[in-house]
């Protein structure tokens, strides 16, 4: 499959320098963070990031409302500590910062080491890592996937609302408690700086359990029909939750049609309504991808009428 790159050396730089003319509410600084123009003056700071190749996470997420700053890794690679401690410093306004970590053992090392090196410095700083990805039967080895979109948006608003670092960090802990993420895959995604496919997949086979760096799945099947494969992910889903309050999300992997999105939707929602759940916000479209791959992930949250105010609250984010 071809590709719309220069060259794969300069995949990142380049792709953060078009964004710059996308997205005016931010700039890049040292040379891969992507951090508000308009930085606050008091409050405490949302930091997040991770390999590219999963936009418009996580840049795209930078906005009043959400993210203060995102650290951009090469391809499926974290960034760099250094980076990290560019973005705390850069955002710090001396209330503390919160570092928003996916589950993955490149991120937590390089964020962590960051957090060490900020707190060295002078830096109050705070942490919480992701787990939704319930296709991993060990809690703490699962993977934080499109579920990371929720928990900025709730981290974000906390900050807004003036709580301090400590209760942010506690209260974004006790919501990820109610988060569930899995996904799938009808065809896996092509690598620019490798040229190859994550795995290799036959025209009859789908992935379940899909992770978001071009990782195969849990297990392997012979492809079904819509209906089926959101019956599958909600069966999943509804092993770990019971509740009939839900805020759900169906995310794009990077190439699925919007008119497949749709259909799944479309099976998503009456699968919930003959469930006798209710929906109080309805999220639909690409939010964590993974390149091009093709397919999709079904995300719960479960919630009180704090969370739901929190997660429709405005963001200048033009991709939530």
């Amino acid at each position: 499959m071809k590709k719309l790159i220069k060259q794969k050396e300069s995949f990142l730089n380049d792709m953060l320098d078009g964004l710059k003319y996308r997205d005016t509410q931010i700039e890049i600084i040292e040379e891969t963070v992507a951090v508000r123009k308009n930085k606050r003056d008091k409050g405490v700071a949302i930091v997040s990031g991770g390999g590219s190749g999963h936009e418009p996470a996580h840049a795209g997420y930078v906005a009043h409302g959400m993210l203060d700053a995102a650290v951009c890794g090469e391809v499926f690679t974290s960034p760099t500590p250094d980076k990290v401690l560019a973005a705390i410093k850069a955002t710090d306004c001396g209330e503390g910062v919160l570092l928003v970590i996916k589950n993955y053992a490149g991120d937590v090392m390089n964020f962590e080491m960051a957090q060490e090196m900020a707190e060295a410095e002078g830096h109050r700083t705070a942490s919480v890592i992701v787990r939704d990805d319930i296709s991993i039967d060990n809690e703490e080895q699962r993977r934080g996937v499109a579920g990371t979109i929720l928990v900025h948006k709730f981290a974000g608003y906390l900050s807004e609302q003036g709580l301090s670092l400590e209760q942010i960090r506690e209260r974004t802990e006790e919501m990820m408690t109610g988060l569930y993420s899995i996904g799938m895959a009808v065809q896996p995604c092509l690598v620019p700086t490798t040229g190859a496919y994550g795995f290799d997949l036959a025209e009859d086979e789908m992935e379940i359990g899909i992770g978001i760096h071009g990782e195969k799945g849990i297990y392997r099947e012979k492809i079904e029909t819509a209906d089926s494969i959101v019956n599958r992910l909600q069966d999943e889903i509804f092993k770990h939750t019971d509740s009939s309050h839900l805020i759900v999300m169906v995310n794009g992997m990077g190439a699925t049609p919007d008119s497949e999105l749709n259909i799944v939707t479309k099976y998503v929602m009456e699968g919930l309504e003959s469930k006798g759940k209710s929906v109080s916000r309805l999220l639909v479209g690409n939010y964590m991808t993974s390149l091009d791959m093709q397919g999709f992930s079904l995300t719960v949250v479960e919630h009180d009428d704090y969370l739901a105010q929190a997660l429709n609250a405005p963001t200048e984010s033009k991709h939530f």
